[in-house]
């Protein structure tokens, strides 16, 4: 089969630049993304691309290239559907906050209602694609809802799961370290997943496309981000060690990440991982460990997301401690409030939780991110429930100005490793703050000699 129109239903953050990327690579590929958002897919077409809902480096451009030619962004699902010979599936997949699983497994009913639609709408054969994160056997649910409740069309189902980081995902699209395509090992599986190895490799070395049962692509998703937690909250436990003993976490991640059985990503300390995946995934992972009664692999994987609660709690509990034990009306400036750099995107993120437990000690929270919205950063507290949302929005003031948030602060917190912060007059914001003036850097990013020559109190992560 030879794929000329591909139909993308969510418009998020995986949904968004996957489609761009390939209708960019695949001209001759008519490629429709789809949601009932009706506000998210009137700013995905706003005429200036620079106002697209997600911020990727390199994102806007590709949209700017490739849209109204052949990539389109609509609401109308059902035609999509209808049109396409390829349909991926790119909705969220929270974890429940109900019911069996609640707070571990993931809540599939956005799925399930895709499944449902597209069973309904299709009235020709159709390869069905997850790209959204999913347990294991999802697929299988999935089949079976197409199978018994369509209009007796042929559906092949296939996994190809995204593995994108926040913030690099244009590039990780154009130069991917691999495609995995899992399906059936039978005669139709095997052609749909060729047909989708054919639009990847008109950018991707085959080589670097996988093909595997459905069953490993759907668990390599959860195992690889379940690793790479892993080493962030391995070298996060080994900051706390090394605060105590009197090492440098970052000289000791040097020297682990120079031996090549280990390497050196993920080993930087931090505030704690944030975003849409890992914490999700790992939960995921827990709970089919469990549900298999799999208790001990199940606790060694739950033990990875307590030592992220933990150092997020421990950072608060820091800049209370190093304030005298009091932060009752003082003026505490946030950098940053998005989970990492370059990208819009503050599920999950520090900044939130931190922020929450500090307003608990009745702090004044001021916060500059270059590309969080007031609303969302007030929405993200709200969602905690931890206050109403008056007090919320008394207790967080937010500036377009980053020297402007700094004004009057008793210290000051980065929680995102924001490039611009570096290139800051740290200077004239220490002139401006109240004395002694304190700097929590939990990301690592500013050099402590200095920093400390300009007169402040300065506390890292892992010293």
């Amino acid at each position: 089969m030879k794929i000329t129109k591909i139909c993308c239903i969510g418009a998020g953050y995986v949904g968004g630049p996957t489609m761009a990327v390939i209708a960019q690579k695949c001209p001759h590929i008519q490629v429709t993304v789809v949601d009932l958002n009706e506000q998210r897919i009137k700013d995905w077409n706003d005429p200036n691309t620079e106002n697209i809902p997600i911020y990727e480096p390199g994102l806007s451009e590709i949209v700017a290239e490739a849209r109204d030619r052949n990539l389109f962004f609509s609401t109308d699902v059902e035609k999509a559907i209808d049109d396409a010979q390829v349909i991926f599936i790119s909705v969220n997949t929270p974890t429940k906050t109900y019911g069996k699983g609640k707070g571990m497994a993931a809540d599939l009913k956005y799925i399930e209602l895709c499944a449902r639609q597209i069973a309904k709408v299709a009235k020709q054969n159709k390869i069905v694609v997850e790209k959204s994160t999913l347990p294991v056997r999802t697929a299988e649910a999935i089949k079976s809802i197409l199978d018994n409740t369509g209009n007796g069309v042929q559906f092949q189902i296939l996994s190809n799961p995204e593995f994108l980081a926040e913030g690099t995902a244009v590039t990780d699209l154009l130069s991917p370290d691999r495609i995995l395509i899992g399906g059936d090992t039978t005669p139709e599986g095997e052609d749909a997943i060729n047909a989708l190895v054919e639009v990847y490799a008109n950018w991707v070395d085959k080589d670097k496309i996988l093909t595997t049962n459905v069953w490993s692509s759907e668990l390599s998703k959860l195992t690889a981000n379940a690793f790479l937690a892993q080493r962030i909250s391995s070298i996060n436990a080994m900051s706390e060690l090394c605060e105590k003993t009197g090492a440098d976490v970052s000289e000791v991640a040097k020297a682990i990440g120079m031996d090549s059985r280990i390497g050196s990503k993920f080993l930087k300390a931090s505030v704690g991982f944030g975003g849409s995946c890992f914490q999700k995934d790992i939960l995921n992972l827990v709970y089919i460990a469990k549900s298999y009664g799999l208790n001990e692999v199940a606790d060694y994987w739950e033990q990875v997301i307590i030592m992220n609660d933990h150092q997020k709690r421990r950072f608060s509990n820091k800049i209370v401690q190093t304030l005298y034990n009091t932060v009752a009306d003082k003026k505490i400036t946030f950098l940053g409030w998005a989970f990492k750099k370059d990208t819009n995107d503050t599920r999950e993120s520090a900044a939130i939780y931190v922020a929450d437990d500090l307003i608990n000690e009745q702090a004044k929270i001021a916060v500059y991110d270059p590309k969080v919205s007031r609303n969302k950063m007030l929405s993200d507290l709200d969602y905690l429930q931890t206050r109403s949302s008056e007090e919320n929005s008394n207790a967080l003031d937010i500036f377009n100005d980053p020297y402007k948030a700094c004004e009057g602060a008793h210290a000051i917190a980065i929680l995102t490793e924001w490039d611009e912060f570096v290139t800051y007059d740290w200077q004239k914001i220490y002139d401006s703050m109240h004395k002694p003036a304190f700097l929590f850097d939990g990301r690592n990013i500013l050099n402590v000699k200095e920093i400390e020559s300009i007169g402040f109190i300065y506390k890292r992560i892992g010293s």
